[in-house]
């Protein structure tokens, strides 16, 4: 059961420093094999999180999908009882991604180093270039279905006006400028919120306080449910962790987001009119990426 505000969920390096061994924490560094290979904290496991997408949410695809997260997760040693810190190069899209995917997968117990191998290299810590090879174990989730999103599950919020739809995207993708699929523009009803302003300029979250400003100013409050969503996944699990950490809980990722919405014919598509075009934290940080795989 989510605890509906995880101050935990979020561990400072000094926490990590100071964790007892005793503790059996088990650091999940989703960075690329190159930038692992670079330099990352002693003991840490590899898993990288680069498109590994899908742009099919019916029930059959989505199924293959998470199973397949599922067995990769198995294969570098992880259960779903483990005591998991997940390790970015910030607190960024990438990490994101695979918090929300072990919460779906029925993980309870996961943190995200907040600032991730930057903050940890600044405050310090270790890295080292070896790594142990993992023991893979037994593949065992248990999906967690109010966590994902489908596309049948936003074409219900779009009719449903106690739903919020956020689209994390950046502005320009918002607008239909910035095309990327097929068909380009927003989802109908959905409210506009760039991931990238969740962050701090050191790549840290934003403190709780600034993080509910934020998302009351959309209309987000604790008790609405709310689907975020943005090209292929990364950027709403973004808005989901940091919705989670801010205390709501009715919060789901539509995984399969712009790239299979923007191709499907039979979902809808609209492009903001200048009157919905939101005039309020227009300008968003541009030294984070903003690609997502």
């Amino acid at each position: 059961m989510q605890d509906p505000l995880n101050t935990q969920l979020l561990w400072s390096t000094q926490q990590l420093l100071c964790a007892p061994a005793q503790a059996a924490i088990r650091i999940l560094d989703v960075r690329l094999g190159e930038d692992f290979a670079n330099g990352h904290i002693p003991g840490a496991i590899h898993f990288s999180t680069y498109a590994l997408n899908t742009y099919d949410t019916d029930p059959a695809p989505l199924r293959s999908f998470t199973h397949m997260w599922a067995f990769l997760l198995s294969q570098r040693g992880l259960c779903p009882d483990d005591n998991i810190v997940v390790c970015g190069a910030s607190s960024d899209m990438n990490a994101a991604r695979a918090f929300w995917f072990l919460e779906y997968l029925g993980y309870n117990n996961v943190h995200l180093l907040d600032g991730g191998i930057a903050a940890w290299r600044r405050a310090g810590g270790t890295v080292t270039h070896t790594a142990e090879l993992p023991k893979p174990t037994a593949c065992r989730y248990s999906v967690q279905p109010h966590l994902v999103a489908t596309h049948v599950d936003v074409r219900a919020a779009i009719k449903d006006p106690a739903v919020l739809i956020v689209d994390t995207r950046s502005r320009a993708e918002w607008l239909g400028d910035d095309a990327r699929a097929q068909r380009n523009g927003t989802v109908p009803t959905a409210v506009h919120q760039d991931w990238r302003h969740h962050l701090r300029a050191d790549g840290r979250l934003r403190p709780v306080q600034e993080l509910s400003a934020l998302f009351a100013e959309i209309g987000a409050t604790r008790e609405r449910p709310i689907i975020a969503f943005c090209n292929t996944g990364y950027r709403s699990a973004h808005a989901y962790l940091a919705l989670r950490l801010i205390g709501h809980t009715a919060v789901r990722n539509y995984v399969g987001s712009w790239q299979e919405w923007g191709n499907r014919d039979d979902c809808p598509v609209t492009v903001p009119t200048l009157e919905r075009r939101p005039l309020a934290h227009q300008h968003a940080r541009a030294d984070v990426p903003d690609r997502e795989r």
